[in-house]
């Protein structure tokens, strides 16, 4: 049975983070370098076993990052002299109108990171929260994204429910493909041998409702924070339970 997402646009999403790509790529492709960095440094330079680096590599794939990048990438960060190291760290906070907002970032200065997440907040109506503020809104899911366009849904939905998916869900001009988050490297891999290309496929943190704001201030407000948090180089992914307004 397909689940039908109402409202939260996710093809906004999508298109959105597209026109930041093609706009800012050398960020994106920092920020994914710094992901791949981090992978190669907990689980090796081996991607066959490093399932985390196995999952960065197609991400940056998905992203259109070079494989010569990717491969400079994961020498330099195996090498004996490379002295970057990257915290992991999570932050929570509030929008405007309370809307519940999680920061991913991997930083090599907590200070700098958080003085700048809290900045962000302040300047746009909201407030950076207490470690577990908004997270229990949220729960973490795998999730491939298919644009929609050219694919047979049916034979989708029973390739992914075959593969592992827990859920299958539709969107206006996208499918949504959910898995627990261990199964998504599994699912992702299946798929892509059945000759499946992905928008994203990544692990989310995903609201159990969605809140929309009506007030334009607090809109413009709203697309400004998101703005700054995925500008900044050390903020790797941005979730929040806004229910995007709906793009032409």
């Amino acid at each position: 049975m397909v689940i039908y997402m109402s409202g939260h646009s996710k093809w906004s999403t999508i298109k959105r983070k597209k026109e930041k790509t093609d706009n800012a790529r050398a960020k994106v492709f920092t920020k994914i370098g710094r992901e791949i960095a981090v992978a190669v440094k907990e689980g090796g330079p081996d991607p066959s076993v490093n399932t985390k680096l196995k999952d960065v590599i197609a991400k940056a794939k998905a992203n259109n990052v070079p494989n010569d990048n990717i491969d400079r990438i994961i020498k330099k960060a195996a090498g004996e002299g490379n002295t970057d190291n990257y915290e992991d760290i999570v932050y929570e906070g509030y929008g405007p109108s309370g809307i519940a907002v999680i920061i991913e970032a991997l930083t090599d200065n907590r200070n700098r990171t958080a003085g700048d997440v809290r900045h962000y907040f302040d300047k746009y109506g909201g407030n950076m929260g207490q470690s577990g503020c908004v997270s229990f809104m949220f729960s973490r899911q795998g999730v491939i994204t298919i644009e929609a366009e050219g694919i047979d849904e049916e034979k989708l939905m029973e390739d992914a429910l075959e593969a592992g998916a827990s859920d299958f869900l539709t969107d206006d001009g996208v499918f949504d493909i959910r898995t627990e988050p261990n199964d998504l490297s599994g699912v992702r891999d299946d798929l892509q041998a059945k000759g499946y290309s992905f928008l994203s496929a990544e692990v989310e943190y995903i609201p159990s409702t969605y809140t929309k704001l009506t007030d334009e201030e607090q809109i413009k407000n709203m697309y400004k924070m998101l703005d700054m948090f995925e500008d900044n180089d050390d903020i790797q992914g941005v979730w929040h339970n806004w229910e995007m307004p709906e793009e032409d």
